[in-house]
């Protein structure tokens, strides 16, 4: 994901991937975020749909593939005078690929709430919320 034009907030998308009680988290290999760990995905392209956009980027970046499901949540990326992101996290549920690091991203791993709120890796913004919204939303 790059940094929108200044004064122009970007529409993107996280796709929020489990798999045996483990989410797919990348590591952010570009700003903004370089380094941190959180859902893979990226900006939504003119015309494109939310859900498509969320299976595209989980490919892309870690080459999982998935079919999209509900919007859960989302998140809003601000730093005055540098970007404004919109992300709408999309479930996705897993279906085949074994996931390696791919386009924007330096690392991938499979991750459960329990390792997000134990680990002493930097974690992305609101990546701990969005995790137990998507345990919720299957209950």
């Amino acid at each position: 994901m790059t940094a929108p034009t200044i004064g122009t907030p970007k529409l993107a998308v996280l796709a929020v991937c489990e798999r045996d009680g483990k989410f797919l988290m990348v590591q952010r290999g570009k700003a903004p975020a370089r380094g941190s760990w959180g859902f893979p995905g990226g900006h939504v392209e003119f015309g494109e749909i939310l859900t498509e956009a969320a299976v595209r980027e989980l490919h892309e970046e870690t080459g999982v593939v998935a079919t999209a499901g509900a919007v859960i949540d989302h998140v809003e990326l601000i730093e005055a005078g540098a970007y404004h992101f919109l992300l709408m996290a999309v479930r996705c549920d897993y279906v085949s690929g074994e996931p390696v690091a791919a386009d924007d991203a330096a690392d991938v791993d499979w991750m459960s709430l329990d390792d997000l709120l134990t680990t002493t890796r930097e974690l992305s913004q609101d990546v701990t919320r969005v995790a137990r919204r998507a345990l919720n939303s299957q209950l």
